[in-house]
């Protein structure tokens, strides 16, 4: 089995769904195969790979209820890039986890066999149940974080969280790194805070910056990931670069 990374962080706008679309699209082009599980109800990891939300029949909600496989669910498309996808219908999904049984383990069943190099799964912002059930999936947990005044706010009770599924769900599960998001060379601020977080995570935060970048944004609204949109930007030569960082952490 390959390598499973949950992109997590509660706090929303952090560039969380940008950093799995676009993760994901580098790494096929280092000729990796790769899933995107989509399991934010917002569903914007979807729709950012151009897929129709509303057109969907089945999605991550049938999966992890077992009315199907991940094979029946997962669509293949035409960038190289493998989704589960999702939409709103997942919002309800808690309620019914909650009365059955392995809850925690929904997600794990149906991934324990796959056969990709990477499973990237796009979590809700939210320390939820559909957040627990990601967390005992993945092997490792990748965190944005933005680079702008209280970037670290809530990140000690995400840090709780993830120790208390190591301790109790999920013994392999590790930290591959914490990435910097929404970097503003332009301001001091920017700066103060990636020393910050350099300071308090150490060697755990990925050499790559992702900047803030008006391409970057735009991007998704068209349905197409930063290397198909617009391959020479600022944004687009990060994502290259961090995905090289990333199979490095992964294989090393």
């Amino acid at each position: 089995m390959g390598k499973i990374i949950a992109v997590l962080n509660q706090k929303g706008g952090v560039g969380k769904t940008t950093t799995v679309i676009n993760l994901a699209a580098y790494l096929t082009k280092l000729e990796k195969t790769v899933l995107v599980l989509d399991i934010d109800p917002q569903g914007n990891a979807t729709s950012g790979l151009g897929v129709n939300k509303q057109a969907l029949n089945i999605t991550t909600k049938e999966l992890m209820l077992g009315k199907c496989t991940a094979e029946q669910v997962t669509l293949k498309l035409d960038n190289g890039i493998d989704l589960i996808p999702t939409n709103q219908s997942l919002a309800g999904l808690e309620i019914e986890l909650v009365s059955l049984d392995e809850r925690e383990y929904r997600l794990r069943s149906n991934l324990v066999h796959s056969n990709y190099d990477y499973t990237i799964i796009d979590c809700p912002p939210s320390l939820s149940l559909l957040t627990i059930n990601a967390l005992t999936a993945a092997n490792d947990i990748l965190i944005p974080v933005q680079a702008e005044y209280y970037a670290l706010e809530g990140l000690s009770q995400l840090l709780e969280i993830i120790q208390l599924v190591k301790s109790g769900l999920n013994p392999s599960l590790d930290l591959l790194g914490v990435l910097i998001t929404m970097f503003d060379s332009r301001t001091s601020l920017s700066d103060q805070v990636r020393n910050e977080i350099v300071n308090y995570f150490g060697d755990k935060v990925f050499d790559t910056v992702i900047p803030r970048n008006v391409r970057l944004a735009e991007a998704p609204s068209h349905g197409k990931t930063i290397n198909v949109y617009d391959k020479w930007s600022k944004g687009a030569r990060a994502y290259k670069q961090l995905a090289k960082e990333v199979n490095q952490r992964s294989t090393s």
